[in-house]
Parts: C-alpha cells; structure tokens; sequence
C-alpha cells in the first residue's frame, strides 16, 4: 500500500498494493492494521455504493455536527474525486485538493472528519463506494455549492448534472461559522 500525500494535511490517495495476472487481480481495499501502521486508525460503521451517468456531479457534501471521514474508490468507471477543509480556524480552510479515481487505477482516497466532499463523473457510468465513520444523520447532513467561486475548484466538467439539493446549496461564506467544523 502506497500513501499519496496532498496539498491537504490528513486527505491522501491510498494506492494499493495490486496482484495480478490473466485470470484477474486481487487487491485489499482496507486493512485496518495496514492503516494503522500509516498512521490512519480508521473504523468504519457504514459503508454506500452509489452509480452515476457521465455528467453527473454529487456534493460537496459534509456533516455537521456528528461529521463522517469517507475512504472512497470506484470500482467501474472514472470520477474526478474532491476534498475541501471546511474547518474553521484550520490553516487550510477554504482549501481543496482532487485525485482521479477509476476502476482502472484501484486508488482510494481518504477524505477525513471536517472536510466537504464531492465528485464528477468522467466516464460513461461510476460505480462510486465510500466506507463511512459515522453513520448517516439526516438532521446533520448539510452542503455546499459545487461551484462555489471563492473555492475555484477545477471541476472538468462546466454544466454537470445535479440533484435539486446540490443546485441550493450555499456558499461557504454563506454558511454561519457555527454550522461548521472547527480545526483542533
């Protein structure tokens, strides 16, 4: 297993180790004492499998307060996968970092309590799953617009598709700054 650091202090890309031949692969997808030892004690409650069409983008997405971490991968397809520190007080607040994650590159990403997150989907169809810290709490759950100019994603999709939720959603700068996680 592979950590891949990004501009994000605690979002990484987890490559895992892949062994294969003309029958097929294997790979772990989570070892709980492999992680550990990287320094990510993880122990995950619920886990989701979403498919969506080219197009489509979901999020960006968080809870608040009993906030979920996600370790997300696809397994059929490509997304463009994205984290933003939603933290207050966090010296990246504000701040967000991507990886592309496909079928074909069996990388994980790792998107921790206190961040916001979302993706887009770059092929014909994404069979996106995502393991959860905490179980989804619908009076927590909340958003933030996806193209939210104070955040300059470099989304690669200019007119996605989106659920009603996602197209309402606020601006960072809209949401009160009790509504939002706090940096340690």
């Amino acid at each position: 297993m592979k950590i891949i650091k990004t501009e994000l202090p605690g979002c990484v890309v987890i490559e895992p180790a892949v062994h294969g031949d003309a029958r097929g692969f294997f790979y772990e997808s989570f070892n709980q004492q492999r992680f550990a030892d990287a320094g990510y004690a993880l122990e995950f409650v619920q886990s989701n499998v979403s498919r969506s069409a080219r197009g489509v983008l979901r999020g960006l997405h968080y809870q608040w307060p009993n906030p979920q971490g996600k370790l997300v991968s696809v397994l059929e397809g490509e997304v463009y996968d994205v984290a933003v520190d939603i933290r207050v007080g966090s010296p990246t607040f504000g701040r967000w970092a991507a990886a592309i994650l496909s079928a074909q590159n069996k990388r994980h990403f790792w998107v921790p309590e206190g961040f916001a997150h979302g993706f887009a989907v770059l092929s014909e169809y994404a069979t996106f799953v995502y393991q959860c810290t905490a179980l989804y709490d619908r009076a927590s759950d909340a958003g933030l617009r996806w193209n939210d100019a104070a955040l300059a994603i470099g989304w690669p999709i200019a007119e996605p598709s989106l659920s009603d939720k996602d197209t309402k959603a606020p601006f960072l700068a809209d949401v009160p700054r009790d509504k939002l996680p706090t940096y340690p």
